[in-house]
This record gives structure tokens, C-alpha cells and sequence, in this order.
């Protein structure tokens, strides 16, 4: 990355200016699976997310995204919240890119939708 970017370009990371306050007041909490590092300034009251390439807040997990909002006390590299059976594994939002949802009939997909099965009726005013 050039000077330039460091300094106007925030999309594709940290802008200079983030750098250097974490740097100067930052505090390293911890890392998730997804490389984004997560800082803290010494009273606690702000907190804050380098993230690992393109900064896009889906790419947040929900554990880490309710301790950067004051949810939870502690961050989850201390008290990992409890999770249910039932609940799926964090993905981000994976729009515009080749792992997104192309449902049958999408134009991403393939363009051709299914047959109507002859279940719906349209709707008409009386």
C-alpha cells in the first residue's frame, strides 16, 4: 500500500491515522478466525477492529461484534459465548462474490427458471 492509501483510501484497510492511534493507545485483545485483530484503549471504553483485507463489518463474527458494542463485558478470547446445537457456523456476507446464493432460476445461475407447478393463482381485483 502506498502513503496515499494509508491515508485516504479506508475500504482496504486501516487509514494511517488508525494505525498510529493503535499504535499509540491500542491495547490487543485478540484475533478471530478471520485474521481481523480487535484493540481496546486502556480504560476499555473504545474498542475497535483492523480487519484482514477488504473492511466489510460482516465479516465481524457475532461473539466479537457484541463485545466491540459493550454487549458483553469480557471479549470471547476470555468467556467464549455459549452457543446452541442447532446454530450454524458464522460465514460473512458472501454478495459479489462466487460463493453467493444463486437459487434455480437466478441469472447468476443459470437463467432458467422451473416450471410452475400450478399452485398459484393470480391475484385479481373484484
Amino acid at each position: 500500500m502506498s502513503l496515499w492509501d494509508l491515508i485516504f483510501i479506508w475500504w482496504r484497510g486501516a487509514t494511517l491515522g488508525t494505525l498510529v492511534n493503535t499504535w499509540w493507545s491500542g491495547r490487543f485483545v485478540g484475533e478471530d478466525k478471520f485474521g481481523n485483530r480487535y484493540y481496546q484503549n486502556a480504560t476499555g471504553k473504545r474498542r475497535w477492529v483492523l480487519y484482514n483485507g477488504t473492511v466489510e463489518a460482516s465479516r465481524v463474527p457475532p461473539d466479537w461484534h457484541g463485545w466491540l458494542h459493550h454487549t458483553f463485558a469480557e471479549p470471547p478470547t476470555v468467556s467464549a459465548p455459549k452457543t446452541k446445537e442447532w446454530e450454524r457456523e458464522y460465514l460473512p456476507n458472501m454478495s459479489g462474490t462466487a460463493d453467493a446464493m444463486r437459487p434455480p432460476g437466478s441469472l447468476a445461475r443459470s437463467g432458467k427458471r422451473p416450471r410452475a407447478t400450478g399452485d398459484y393463482e393470480a391475484w385479481k381485483p373484484e
